[in-house]
C-alpha cells in the first residue's frame, strides 16, 4: 500500500479514539509483510496510566492474529506540526523490528517520514536480551 493510503487508514482509525481527557486523538495503521493492514486509535482510562497508545492498539491487533513481520506503519494526530511515537511505542514497535518505516501526518495529510533507527538509536531489542544472559 502506497504511504498516503496507509495514512488515510490512520485517519479513519484516528475517529474511533477514545480520548474524553486529553482530547488527543491519535489513529494508527500497521502494515504487515504479506499485506494485511492493522488499525488502531488511542484508548484513555480516567486511571491515567492505563491508557494505550494508537500504535500499540495496532501493532498489538496484529500480533493477536499472528502477524509479527511488518513493512510500515502510519501515525496520525491532531498536530498541526509531526508527532512522531512515544517511547513506549518505539519500544514496542522495535520488539518486532529493528527498524521500520514510520509514516508520520496530520488529518491535512502533512507528512514526515521516519525510520525507527532515526527516532531510537542504539535500540536494545530480543538479541540483545539474549546476548546478555547468564548461561
Amino acid at each position: 500500500m502506497d504511504n498516503l493510503a496507509l495514512v488515510k487508514k490512520a485517519i479513519e482509525a484516528r475517529q474511533n479514539a477514545y480520548a474524553p481527557y486529553s482530547n488527543h486523538r491519535v489513529g494508527a495503521a500497521v502494515e504487515c509483510e504479506d499485506g494485511s493492514i492493522f488499525l488502531g486509535c488511542n484508548v484513555e482510562n480516567c486511571a491515567l496510566p492505563l491508557g494505550d497508545c494508537a500504535e500499540r492498539v495496532a501493532i498489538y491487533k496484529a500480533v493477536s492474529e499472528g502477524h509479527t513481520q511488518f513493512k510500515k506503519l502510519a501515525v496520525v494526530t491532531g498536530n498541526e506540526e509531526i508527532s512522531p511515537p512515544c517511547g513506549a511505542c518505539r519500544q514496542v514497535i522495535r520488539e518486532f523490528c529493528k527498524d521500520l518505516e514510520i509514516i508520520v501526518a496530520n488529518p491535512n495529510q502533512k507528512i514526515k517520514i521516519f525510520t525507527l533507527k532515526e527516532l531510537l538509536p542504539n535500540s536494545f531489542g530480543p538479541e540483545e536480551l539474549k546476548k546478555g544472559q547468564d548461561e
